[in-house]
């Protein structure tokens, strides 16, 4: 069995990003992968602003003011919030701003109003002196025009909208979405809604993994359950497969002799079969394959196996169908282990774990059960990472749960 890193990298030679955009709204376009680089077409801020409620004044004006020693400003007016500020600033003159407000031509820096005291309706004491440029934002201060403000292949996090939408950009050019057909299989399956014979189970995979490639960007395409038959799975998956860029199935994965999804992505084009096997439990009966430059994916048919390894490997690869260089990091929480985990060396582990609080330290409870039972995850918080090579972790260890 392949380690996940070399089973990946083996897997990703043989496919690339789509290379096919489309232009949507800024502001409906999270977690979506940018097309293009993106540069701003003017200076943020536009003009100088105040980042407090006080004075504009000139700087040099204020020099060695002191509570014993104020320096006296005469105030020639308001600059209103919205309002352009016209009346320049001379030497020793100063005029009323607001948070976010225009600083007038002439002012370099603002007094804040705790540190003035009116004298009179036109005249002020300022109590403490300011520098040039404070409780300032100067034009570009943000970003300049004609700067790079995002690269190409960027997955958009909400506060990337945001400073599209401040430059005024309300579309931008992102990857087209990856159609993702997805596929539970196996004569034991029925939909949801069905109620289970003897020897059935509903089908929940195909929801779960519905939900994962949707959070990565993707478009999942359910297309129902499939028998174990051959030439029925083989025609199928070919004719869902020319309307995707990407073909997950789940179950079939294994050694059994009705498990048929090795034969089948074989079927469907070169190169066929790249992995068939992942040092990494749950989920080690996991086939990886490529066919006219389509990702292929068998997970095995347990709940928590198939959702673990399309973590592992779906969801990367419809970021790299994306064209994703930079991807966001994940929720991640580092806690104290609190039980013993044990482990076999050259295999990654993952195991579903709750946290919990203890005297203002986080812990890690392992919430141990076979990969048939979703309520594992259910009950859990993330998962963590036993490394391939150690032979279990111990109480106490300071682990890294992924979080759901």
């Amino acid at each position: 069995m392949a380690p996940p890193d070399k089973a990946r990298a083996t897997f990703f030679e043989h496919f690339g990003a789509l290379g096919a955009s489309e232009r949507v709204a800024t502001d409906a376009a999270l977690d979506r992968v940018t097309a293009r680089e993106v540069r701003s077409p003017q200076a943020l801020p536009s003009f100088p602003r105040s980042t407090m409620d006080g004075y504009a004044v000139r700087a040099a004006d204020t020099f060695g003011a002191s509570a014993t020693l104020p320096a006296y400003l005469s105030v020639i007016g308001e600059v209103r919030m919205g309002d352009e500020a016209r009346s320049p600033i001379d030497q020793a003159q100063t005029a009323i701003v607001h948070t976010g407000g225009m600083i007038p031509p002439g002012a370099d820096a603002v007094v804040v109003l705790e540190h003035t005291q009116s004298v009179g309706e036109s005249e002020i004491e300022v109590l403490k002196p300011v520098a040039v440029g404070e409780n300032v934002l100067r034009v570009g201060e943000d970003i300049g025009q004609g700067v790079a403000v995002l690269p190409a292949g960027h997955r958009l996090r909400p506060q990337d909208l945001g400073g599209l939408l401040a430059l005024g950009l309300t579309q931008i050019n992102v990857a087209r979405q990856p159609r993702v057909a997805i596929f539970a299989t196996g004569d034991e399956v029925v939909p949801p809604r069905a109620s289970p014979g003897p020897g059935q189970i509903r089908d929940i995979n195909s929801s779960t993994l519905a939900g994962q490639t949707a959070r990565a960007g993707g478009i999942p395409m359910l297309l129902g359950i499939l028998p174990d038959a051959f030439d029925t799975l083989v025609s199928r998956t070919r004719a869902a497969l020319a309307e995707a860029d990407m073909l997950v199935l789940s179950a079939g994965s294994s050694v059994s002799v009705r498990d048929m999804t090795a034969r089948v992505f074989d079927s469907l084009g070169a190169p066929g079969v790249l992995v068939h096997g992942v040092a990494v439990k749950p989920g080690h009966p996991t086939i990886l394959g490529v066919a006219g430059g389509k990702p292929l994916i068998g997970l095995p048919g347990n709940p928590v196996s198939a959702m673990i390894i399309y973590d592992l490997f779906g969801v990367p690869t419809l970021l790299r169908l994306q064209g994703a260089t930079s991807v966001p990091r994940r929720g991640v929480a580092w806690a104290r282990l609190a039980k013993n985990i044990a482990s076999e060396s050259g295999r990654e582990d993952y195991v579903a774990a709750r946290l919990t609080e203890r005297e203002g330290e986080t812990w890690a409870e392992p919430v141990f059960g076979k990969s048939n039972l979703i309520f594992t995850l259910v009950n859990a918080d993330g998962v963590l990472k036993v490394p391939l090579n150690a032979n279990g972790l111990e109480a106490g260890t300071l682990v890294e749960v992924r979080l759901f």
